[in-house]
C-alpha cells in the first residue's frame, strides 16, 4: 500500500477511535458481524506503534492526563464469522472499578476444559451433542456443568435450544485475554 493510502487509512482509524469522556466507556462499543469491506493486510505495516500513537492522541485531545487503555479487533473465526470490536477506558476509570467483580469471569476461563469448549464454539462446534462427542473433555454431566459455569460469567449463551455461542461483544476480548496471557 503506497503512503498516502496508509495514510488515509490511519486518519480512517482515528476518526472511528471513539474514547471515553468523563471515565465513562467508549461511545463506539461496536460488536458487529460484518463483511469486510477492505483488503487485509499485515499488522503495523509502516508504523509498528500505530494504534499507541492514536490513542494518545485522543486522550491528549480529551486531557486525559493518565492516559487509558484500549482493546480492539477485526477477526474471522474459523467458522467463517466476522467480529468487529472496541472498547477503551482511562486509566483512572480501570484503577477506580471494584476489580473483584472480574473474580467470576476470570474463574470461569480457569480451566482448560472451557477454554477448549470456547475455542470449539468458535470453530463451529455449537450444540451440546457436538461438544460432549470431543475426545477428553470429561462425562456428559461435566461438559453441562462446564457450559453452565461459561453461560453464567457471559462467555456463552444458548442461541437455541442445545446450541451455544459466544456473544458477538464477548469474542474479541476473549482472544485479547488470550493473547494477554500469552505474553
Amino acid at each position: 500500500m503506497d503512503l498516502e493510502g496508509r495514510v488515509t487509512e490511519l486518519e480512517r482509524r482515528l476518526a472511528a477511535l471513539e474514547l471515553p469522556e468523563e471515565g465513562r466507556p467508549a461511545k463506539d462499543r461496536r460488536a458487529d458481524r460484518a463483511a469486510a469491506t477492505e483488503p487485509e493486510r499485515e499488522p503495523g505495516a509502516g508504523d509498528d506503534l500505530w494504534a499507541l500513537h492514536g490513542l494518545k492522541e485522543q486522550f491528549a485531545d480529551l486531557g486525559a492526563d493518565n492516559g487509558g487503555v484500549l482493546f480492539t479487533g477485526a477477526v474471522r473465526t474459523p467458522a467463517g464469522l466476522r467480529y468487529e470490536w472496541q472498547y477503551g477506558l482511562a486509566t483512572d476509570t480501570v484503577l477506580d472499578i471494584d476489580w473483584e467483580d472480574a473474580a467470576d469471569s476470570f474463574a470461569a476461563l480457569g480451566r482448560p476444559v472451557r477454554l477448549r469448549l470456547l475455542r470449539e464454539v468458535l470453530g463451529g462446534r455449537c450444540t451440546a451433542a457436538e461438544l460432549t462427542e470431543l475426545d477428553g473433555t470429561g462425562t456428559t454431566g461435566q461438559i453441562y456443568h462446564h457450559l453452565r459455569q461459561l453461560t453464567a460469567a457471559g462467555w456463552l449463551h444458548t442461541a437455541a435450544r442445545g446450541r451455544y455461542e459466544i456473544p458477538a461483544d464477548r469474542v474479541v476480548p476473549l482472544l485479547v485475554m488470550l493473547t494477554a496471557a500469552g505474553r
